[in-house]
């Protein structure tokens, strides 16, 4: 299969594209921005763990939205 450079997509694939790159971005800000503020008690597991979990693109920050929180 021959590698497709960005000219080759249309308009709606590259805007399928970007915003695919925005979600995860967002969504990666927003789990590391929960542990910042969260505190350790609140956490399923060392907060490392989760750290290091939310750049594993695109499952760890939803696991860590979906598991890795406890109740306040």
């Amino acid at each position: 299969m021959a590698t497709r450079k960005w000219s080759d997509l249309t308009t709606g694939q590259q805007r399928a594209v970007f915003a695919a790159g925005a979600a995860e971005a967002i969504v990666t800000i927003a789990a590391l921005r929960d542990l910042a503020r969260r505190p350790a008690t609140t956490v399923r597991g060392p907060k490392v763990i989760w750290v290091l979990a939310s750049f594993v693109q695109p499952v760890g920050p939803l696991a860590y939205f979906a598991a890795g929180r406890r109740s306040t």
